[in-house]
């Protein structure tokens, strides 16, 4: 396998040949045996190496009888090696301030630091290492490579530069892969505007945001009187939220700017996060096995689903040293197959991308919703105006699920009749959908604000709620 060392190293200088598909072309195309045993034979340096030099792994798998010593099989690795948890490494870190007794380097060799906002607990801290950054950017670099990105082209990053990892995995991928990185940002007031002068002026190959700010700056840019599909771009990638992959929201997006759309992104703490990610040809996300291995788990055993099945992703490293998360238990739901891809590469597949996490489905009336679910329902309605909100309520004894939907600026001219038209039909699929019967109101062009960012269209506005925020 190409460049396969651990700790990792990468000659600074490769690229491949403009015209091939893959970056490592054995390591993507190999049959599936072959790098599950290089992948064993890796899980058996990385548990040597965080059992010698982290307590945080020592202390938990003692707990759990486990020891490197013991991993003969990948089954073994699935079935004996614990899961951990964002809990477990906040609570890591509560204890040994502030990167936790996971951190597997001498402080010295942190290179960067990022982390969660902290806006609801205790901020997590990420400490990637100088050789870390490196691996990172090669990964990335390799899997944009998979998307058709190449040298030369100009990489228009659309997302905020801040604790966020997103936009600083992609600006260093597209600097390995030796591309024009154009470091836009986002957030600012007015930016969304002038991304769109940028982009007509630039006339980049590819641009990297969330779903819900493509989006919001497709509007933007035509109310500013630019058709966003003269922009030239030849491919949009993704992560921070589900939507690259909803059928719906990928579909306005093409409609919008002609480009081909890639989902991609895991978990912050899982970077490189892109190792889950579609390709050029394939659509949803590849699993990147040798970046990071995947395995699709049962929510409550963390046990391995059968292909076919849906379960949560819990993620280990493969390439990192500084904080590698080993057994790391997502929290999102997906559902994973295994067969021939259209690219050739021979991963797992998520066809469907991430759904979303587990803890954002709600249940109204014993049925289970996922947000992601309306997504895809209204983002394919002739008249949707491109926001809404999931307002979850209360009538009595029993629980209410109203949806408010935007009319299109176009659709609303047609008055009364055209926001029954457009009521109806979203209350008949929503209920295909989901199972209940939902109440639908359409309300007026531009209700809802835009977001720069992450997308959050659900208020739970039941009694118990209220008095739990009360308390």
């Amino acid at each position: 396998m190409e460049q396969w060392t651990f700790p990792p190293r990468f000659d600074a200088s490769y690229l491949p040949a403009t015209q091939s598909r893959y970056w490592f072309p054995r390591r993507e195309t190999m049959p599936a045996a072959e790098r599950d045993a290089a992948i064993l034979e890796r899980l058996q340096q990385l548990t040597r190496y965080a059992w010698d030099t982290s307590p945080f792994y020592r202390r938990k798998w003692d707990d759990a009888g486990f020891h490197p010593d013991h991993l003969r099989s990948l089954e073994d690795f699935e079935t004996k090696v614990p899961a951990i948890s964002k809990k477990d490494l906040r609570d890591a870190q509560s204890r040994v301030p502030p990167f936790g007794d996971y951190l597997c380097v001498p402080d010295a060799d942190v290179h960067h630091i990022h982390g969660t906002s902290g806006t609801t607990g205790r901020p997590t801290a990420f400490a990637i290492g100088r050789a870390d950054w490196d691996a990172i950017a090669n990964a990335h670099a390799r899997i944009m490579w998979g998307m058709g990105i190449r040298p030369g082209d100009i990489v228009f990053i659309a997302a905020i530069f801040s604790l966020y990892m997103g936009s600083w995995g992609a600006l260093g991928g597209a600097e390995r892969l030796r591309a024009k990185a154009f470091p836009f940002g986002a957030g600012a007031p007015g930016m969304t505007a002038r991304a769109a002068m940028w982009l007509d002026l630039a006339k980049p190959s590819a641009l990297y945001a969330t779903p819900s700010f493509a989006l919001h700056l497709a509007e933007v840019a035509r109310a500013e009187g630019y058709d966003p599909r003269t922009f030239g771009l030849k491919t949009m990638f993704f992560s921070g939220e589900p939507g690259a992959s909803v059928p719906g929201v990928r579909d306005r997006i093409i409609d919008a700017y002609g480009a081909h759309v890639v989902d991609c992104g895991s978990m912050a703490e899982m970077t490189p996060f892109m190792h889950v990610s579609g390709s050029a040809q394939t659509d949803g996300m590849l699993c990147w096995q040798d970046i990071v291995y995947t395995e699709v788990c049962d929510p409550q055993t963390f046990q391995r689903v059968p292909y076919g099945q849906r379960g949560t992703p819990v993620y280990t490293h493969l390439e990192r040293t500084s904080q590698p998360m080993i057994r790391l238990a997502s929290g999102d739901l997906t559902l994973w197959e295994y067969g021939p891809t259209p690219c050739g590469r021979t991963y797992p597949r998520l066809p469907q991308g991430i759904f979303g996490r587990i803890d954002d489905m709600f249940t109204v009336r014993g049925e289970n919703v996922y947000p992601s679910e309306v997504d895809a329902v209204l983002n394919q309605l002739t008249g949707y105006g491109g926001e809404h909100r999931i307002v979850i309520t209360r009538e009595g004894a029993m629980d209410e699920l109203v949806i408010r939907i935007e009319i299109a600026v176009a659709d609303d001219a047609g008055g009364a009749d055209a926001r029954a038209a457009l009521r109806d039909e979203a209350g008949r699929r929503l209920q295909k959908m989901l199972g209940l019967r939902s109440k639908i109101e359409v309300v007026a062009p531009g209700t809802f604000p835009r977001t720069d960012f992450k997308a959050r269209r659900v208020i739970d506005d039941r009694e118990v709620f209220r008095e739990m925020m009360r308390r």
